[in-house]
């Protein structure tokens, strides 16, 4: 028979068994769960947590949308314990959701929409390489204990802290199996440009969290183009579709390059900021490929500045300027990279690890509070 011990919940301390297998039945049953087995956050856990935390621990670092529970350092260290999390991982999983606090991320409407998106989570700088978080092969895949807790304890908080249960917070009509956990790190030795961090204003030693609201990857596949141009057209063409929001919203699609198909890409001497031009002027959809609904209801109404009088031959593009696409480089060898479709409804915000002074963290172990 298992003994009780005290775990740490939204907001009090219960008992609980302290036997893995009931603790996750305990957990399943009073809905702190995700359907996965948990650890419980226990006092001691979470206090071990909080050892890389130095903000004080009963102030909210945002509120979460749709309920807008305060996400207190303690309530994300209880989340982040149960998702497996080492504690050197904390202050990325409270930097991405600090991001998503921000107003332009539009958290209420990403975890109430119907429309399968859900965090993506992309971390660039040192730290990203110290912790070992994925840039390589099966980055977006199970692996990494970094890459699934710390996505995974991201998701954890915006259930629990933020009410986003199936069908009543979170109304994704199928939903995405990303909603486990979307975390990845950029492959910036193998990328020929200026990495995510570096082009979002931050210098080279920032370790930086963007968050996006995203689908699940959609691989392009182009093993025979062997010019940058042959690969721009493959992924222009795995683009341009109908069904995705991109078509219809403001909107930053993210492009992440195989770093096979960058090299060839940057070899015929292509730019990011060409890649991007690429991208804006021939992923590209004539209006006469969307249904009449759609465009009279939606693309004439919402845009009628440009599609108004326009003729069905006019051609939508899926980012308003080239500057909206996102263009990273993740993977191993091989030449598949992907397209991954964003919200629309809200705009993807970069942070960087900083110190309660505004100091750049350098190492993750600046972040130890001794206590």
């Amino acid at each position: 028979m298992s003994t009780p011990t005290s775990v740490v919940t939204q907001d009090t301390y219960i008992e609980a068994p302290d036997d893995i297998e009931a603790a996750y039945e305990f957990c399943e049953n009073n809905g702190f769960g995700d359907g996965l087995p948990v650890i419980p956050p226990t006092v001691e856990r979470v206090e071990r947590m909080l050892m890389f935390c130095d903000r004080p621990r009963d102030k909210p670092i945002m509120t979460v949308a749709p309920s807008y529970g305060e996400a207190t350092p303690v309530r994300i260290a209880a989340n982040a314990v149960m998702a497996g999390c080492r504690p050197e991982y904390f202050p990325i999983v409270m930097l991405a959701l600090e991001a998503m606090g921000e107003d332009s991320y539009n958290l209420y409407g990403v975890q109430a929409t119907t429309h399968p998106c859900t965090p993506l989570i992309i971390v660039n700088g040192p730290i990203a390489r110290d912790l070992q978080i994925n840039w390589g092969f099966r980055a977006f895949g199970a692996g990494p204990r970094s890459n699934a807790s710390i996505g995974r304890a991201v998701h954890l908080s915006l259930l629990n802290i933020g009410g986003a249960k199936p069908g009543v917070g979170d109304m994704a009509t199928a939903g995405t199996p990303a909603k486990y956990s979307y975390c990845i790190s950029e492959n910036e030795a193998e990328s020929p440009w200026e990495p995510l961090n570096i082009e979002e204003g931050f210098p080279s030693e920032a370790t930086t969290v963007t968050v996006v609201a995203a689908e699940g990857p959609h691989n392009v596949n182009d093993h025979e183009s062997t010019s940058g141009e042959g690969i721009l057209k493959t992924i222009a063409g795995t683009v341009a579709i109908t069904g995705s929001n991109n078509a219809h919203h403001d909107a930053r699609p993210v492009i992440a390059l195989c770093p096979e198909h960058a090299a060839t890409i940057a070899g015929s001497g292509f730019s990011k900021a060409d890649v991007k031009r690429y991208l804006h002027e021939n992923a590209r959809v004539p209006l006469s490929k969307f249904s009449t609904e759609n465009v009279e209801r939606r693309l004439r109404k919402k845009f009628p500045e440009r599609y108004a009088n326009a003729g069905l031959d006019t051609l939508v593009p899926m980012a308003n300027r080239p500057e909206d696409y996102i263009v990273i480089v993740v993977g191993g060898a091989g030449k598949h990279s992907a397209f991954i479709p964003t919200f629309g409804s809200h705009w993807p915000v970069t942070r960087a690890l900083k110190h309660e002074d505004g100091r750049l963290v350098q190492s993750i172990h600046e972040l130890r509070n001794p206590r």
